[in-house]
């Protein structure tokens, strides 16, 4: 009984983080706000928890879940049509993601002394659950693993968004007010919401896929929209609370963590990040002109960011927000491939 009243107590919490961080502007505010406030309280105030409490992971699980089913959703047969037109930026994409990820490496193995398993899963250019996953399973230290990967989509989402507003003179991204969800969205949807995400969560445990959890969801959300069957419309409401759980449960996993190990991996994040943008840029500047495509649209099309802010910033540009998802989604997939055929290989050398 204890345990479920402060996991409410949480809820109820973040949920409150989240509303302060959507009325100051905050990117991705229902993420961030519940995932500082969960980490504070799990690095500043461990000794008020019950004993042996943690997060319930069954519910971080199924909110994955919705989330998989999110990015699934985008995946629409206009989607994949326009994929011929960028076959340069996407064989550049494949070229980006082992370069980034390999100074990475070196970032947090070299400088910051991280052991391979954690270095390795917390260098990834992008795929953040999948990382978190998959690291957890390969024996990787997740507290700091955690904070590596969210540290880069922090320092991304908001280094971009507030320099593109400071350029344009206007927010740009979800503080602009961009969504991707829906408004409106039936109730009579959620049935068959609830259905896709068990059919996801069961054929990626089936199929032992990468982070199934999350890449079953999100392939099945894929295969119904591409073939027509049917197109999931995820409402607004759900992905916020998606978010707040997801938030709450992977900032509790900070419990552990010392502030100056904290203080610690923010270092190693600006300088793994701004080394991402430096490389981002150098990409987007010798490609702009050849796919015939803004600067700053390629420039956040290879930003390693959240997939989401990075849509809503091309939404605010008026750019296409499909083509940079579009892009953002190859570089999941070939950061998720190329982790799964490491990991044995890693496992063998730890």
């Amino acid at each position: 009984m204890p345990h479920l009243i402060v996991t409410l107590a949480l809820l109820a919490l973040s949920s409150l983080a989240g509303g302060l961080a959507l009325l100051l502007g905050l990117p991705l505010p229902f993420l961030l706000g519940p995932l500082v406030v969960s980490a504070a309280l799990a690095t500043a105030l461990p000794q008020h928890l019950p004993a042996g409490y943690s997060f319930p992971a069954w519910l971080r699980l199924a909110f994955i879940s919705v989330i998989g089913l999110m990015i699934g959703a985008r995946v629409s047969p206009e989607l994949l049509a326009s994929a011929p037109q960028l076959a340069l930026s996407f064989s550049a994409m494949v070229l980006f993601v082992p370069v980034a990820h390999a100074f990475n490496y070196t970032v947090f193995r070299r400088i910051g002394g991280y052991d391979p398993a954690t270095a390795f899963y917390s260098a990834t250019p992008g795929g953040l659950f999948e990382s978190l996953a998959m690291g957890e399973e390969a024996g990787a230290d997740l507290a700091r693993l955690t904070l590596q990967q969210f540290m880069r989509v922090i320092l991304v989402v908001t280094i971009l968004p507030v320099g593109l507003s400071l350029w344009l003179g206007q927010p740009v991204g979800s503080a602009g007010g961009a969504t991707l969800a829906r408004d409106g969205v039936p109730w009579s949807a959620l049935p068959v919401i609830v259905l896709a995400g068990i059919a996801g969560y069961a054929a990626g445990r089936w199929l032992r896929l990468p982070a199934g959890q999350l890449t079953g969801p999100m392939a099945v959300a894929a295969l119904l929209s591409v073939s027509g069957a049917y197109h999931l419309d995820i409402p607004q409401w759900l992905v916020n609370v998606a978010q707040i759980v997801v938030g709450t449960a992977l900032g509790m996993r900070f419990t552990g963590l010392s502030r100056h190990l904290i203080l610690r991996g923010m270092g190693l994040s600006l300088l793994s990040v701004g080394g991402m943008l430096i490389l981002a840029a150098c990409f987007a500047e010798a490609l702009y002109l050849l796919v015939n495509e803004p600067f700053d649209v390629m420039l956040i099309s290879f930003a390693p960011g959240g997939v989401t802010e990075m849509a809503l910033v091309a939404l605010s540009l008026q750019a296409n927000p499909a083509l940079v998802t579009l892009h953002h989604i190859w570089r999941i997939l070939i950061t998720v491939l190329s982790l799964s055929l490491s990991s044995r290989l890693l496992r063998r050398h730890l």
